[in-house]
């Protein structure tokens, strides 16, 4: 590994280091219990990501280095399944449901690995940049946007071939990406302190990067995009949530104060409400859409990454601090 090399995944895993991925939150657990709770999960490892069928019936949870996918019946929350490959980072399902895609970063050889959900078995899998970690298919299920924290890129895999078809440079250190509804862009937080933005936009026909918004924050990591393709929520984790215009691609007032280290955002269905996993803070931060405010705050421990069920009455919240799932209804 060159000097460079070593400079980069440095950076890079002091950033992840800030997120919470490589060590347990700080700050006190709280121990008063969210609305209307169900029983956790236990599933193991480091849980990080996870993703809904789309008909709600089944969680896919990947579990971390070392790790397996975990699949839970979500009206049981029974554990039905688990799938064995070197790790388990993050996940995304294919529209019909009938392949889960999982990033695999490898200190030697980084992957998406490819499943079949009717046979809960590994079909594949897709080399792409070092430290893939966010990933998000195309409403038409043909395309896979990967980002990869530690090479500054997003690999793009077409998903009939199981190949990568392009790779895209982005700004430093990318943590997630979203699709837009139509299809037609691809939204990538940059997270690296100093980058010069923190959001790249791509033009999905093309492969181009088309559109830098302005600064939103110092570490950008989690974004989500209203079902109208409107507007974009982009987690700082200094504890802020921007929100930028996708029409004029520009920011939308101050930043949303949250709690600390928001990991992760997710918009309701409705496109009314959108919640924040606030990792630093254990907390869920309820923000109304409309104005722009938060209108409550859920007590989960530790929580990373968060998925709602089609009809948004659930969310299901990893703990990357505790081997859990939380499932909370609202």
């Amino acid at each position: 590994m060159s000097s460079r090399s070593r400079i980069r995944y440095g950076l890079a895993a002091a950033l992840l280091a800030l997120a919470g991925l490589l060590v347990p939150p700080s700050a006190a657990a709280s121990t008063a219990p969210p609305p209307s709770p169900r029983p956790y999960v236990y599933v193991s490892g480091r849980p990080y990501g996870v993703a809904l069928s789309p008909d709600g019936g089944l969680a896919y949870v990947a579990t971390g280095r070392l790790s397996p996918l975990r699949v839970i019946d979500t009206h049981t929350l029974q554990r039905t399944a688990r799938i064995y490959f070197g790790s388990a980072q993050d996940v995304a399902l294919s529209p019909d449901g009938l392949r889960a895609y999982v990033t695999s970063p490898g200190t030697v050889y980084s992957s998406v690995n490819v499943v079949n959900t009717v046979t809960n078995t590994e079909i594949g899998y897709v080399g792409v940049g070092d430290g893939p970690l966010g990933l998000a298919v195309t409403p038409d299920g043909r395309r896979l946007y990967v980002a990869n924290s530690f090479s500054d890129s997003v690999s793009v895999i077409d998903t009939a071939s199981e190949k990568a078809v392009g790779k895209i440079e982005v700004g430093s250190t990318p943590a997630d990406v979203v699709v837009s509804p139509d299809g037609r862009r691809a939204y990538v937080t940059n997270s690296g302190y100093g980058t010069p933005t923190s959001l790249s936009v791509i033009d999905t026909a093309t492969g181009k990067v088309i559109g830098w918004p302005g600064r939103l924050g110092n570490f950008a990591y989690g974004l989500a995009v209203t079902p109208d393709g409107r507007r974009l929520y982009v987690t700082d984790l200094q504890g802020t949530v921007s929100v930028v215009d996708t029409v004029t691609g520009k920011v939308i007032g101050a930043p949303i104060p949250v709690g600390q280290r928001p990991m992760d955002v997710v918009v309701s269905p409705d496109g009314h409400r959108a919640y924040v996993t606030n990792q630093g803070s254990n907390s869920v931060s309820v923000i109304d859409t409309s104005t722009n405010k938060v209108t409550g705050t859920l007590d989960v421990q530790g929580p990373t990454r968060i998925a709602l069920t089609p009809d948004g009455r659930h969310a299901w919240i990893t703990q990357n601090c505790c081997g859990t799932v939380w499932v909370i209804d609202f």
